[in-house]
């Protein structure tokens, strides 16, 4: 099985961009309730699937109860945690050592926020995850010394948030608003918006969990 696996959650999903990350081979696939309902419709037949099935037209779970062999681990929707927190323990189950979650974000910010959150469960067991859309990617990234390079990030812009608690020392050298020793806190919006000033940005930090965010407009 590839290292890689994709998880198709059930927000939103831009056809164009989904479509062009499926199209790359040996990847495993994880469709989650409604993101069956995108791989139906495009005729992509996953590898698992995951969810309660609340959001699922019922002749699309129909079909693939009875009509493919693809392995189901269904929930009832009174659970304790979200289709797509388990679809990433799945994953990291079957032994991705990479996450790609799409259909993460769009629609019902709650669900967005708590996909962030997942991020954190990957995270702690050293696999890389990543959230993406067509226009961000959203991972986490731990103390020490973390490099983007003009380019080859994902946009222009990026943005950086604790996750949890406040984080001391926090540093950002090579942008067009660098930090030195700031305590980046859950409730400002300081880091928001940075741009690149130098080819190479270095945002770095001696303890805590960061959201990173690479962002471009549409």
């Amino acid at each position: 099985m590839s290292k890689r696996i994709v998880i198709i959650s059930g927000g939103e999903l831009n056809e164009e961009f989904v479509l062009s990350v499926l199209a790359e081979e040996k990847q495993y696939v994880i469709g989650v309730d409604r993101g069956m309902e995108f791989l139906y419709a495009h005729q992509i037949l996953p590898n698992y699937i995951v969810g309660d099935f609340d959001s699922v037209k019922k002749e699309i779970g129909d079909y693939y109860r009875n009509e493919t062999n693809v392995p189901i681990r269904e929930f009832n929707p009174v659970k304790d945690a979200s289709d797509t927190e388990i679809a990433i323990r799945l994953a990291m189950t079957l032994g991705g050592k990479e996450i790609l979650i799409l259909g993460a974000t769009g629609g019902r910010i709650d669900h967005l926020w708590a996909n962030v959150q997942s991020l954190a469960i990957p995270f702690k067991a050293g696999i890389d995850a990543v959230i993406m859309d067509s226009q961000n990617k959203i991972r986490l990234i731990g103390g020490g010394e973390t490099h983007l390079k003009k380019g080859e990030t994902y946009g222009p812009y990026f943005s950086v948030f604790p996750l949890g608690e406040e984080v001391f020392g926090f540093n950002i050298k090579g942008a067009k608003y660098p930090l030195t020793n700031h305590t980046l806190t859950p409730y400002d919006s300081l880091c928001v918006s940075n741009k690149f000033l130098e080819d190479d940005v270095t945002i770095s930090f001696m303890n805590g969990i960061v959201i990173l965010m690479e962002t471009k407009d549409r």
